[in-house]
């Protein structure tokens, strides 16, 4: 089994990484079964529709995001909610405020090892 970050890890020394115009990644830990990383997001910054095998269950901490579903609908989150997506459904996201997120994937994605 693959296992990262047992234990501690503080968001200020992980690496943060800008996977597109605005959005921006910290992996905190991971094992093969989930990985935990922290967003932010740039008012304006967009993800286009996508899908991915695992799991994804976020918690807005600030800010407001758009998530963009199959079929042309959506859903508003803002601080304080809570949102999941299946395997391979389809989303992406309009970031409507500066925003602030955490992210579980389930299993962990691969492409975010960062080490």
């Amino acid at each position: 089994m693959l296992a990262k970050n047992a234990g501690l890890t503080r968001l200020n020394e992980r690496k943060k990484v800008e996977m597109l115009p605005g959005i921006y990644r910290i992996t905190m830990s991971y094992n093969d079964e989930s990985m935990l990383c922290y967003f932010t997001f740039e008012k304006g910054a967009s993800i286009p529709l996508h899908k991915h095998e695992a799991v994804q269950n976020g918690f807005v901490i600030k800010g407001k995001v758009r998530f963009l579903q199959e079929g042309g609908e959506s859903i508003i989150t803002e601080a304080g909610d809570g949102y999941i997506f299946g395997s391979n459904e389809l989303h992406g996201s309009e970031v409507l405020e500066d925003t602030e997120l955490i992210e579980c994937f389930t299993p962990m994605r691969p492409e975010y090892v960062d080490d």
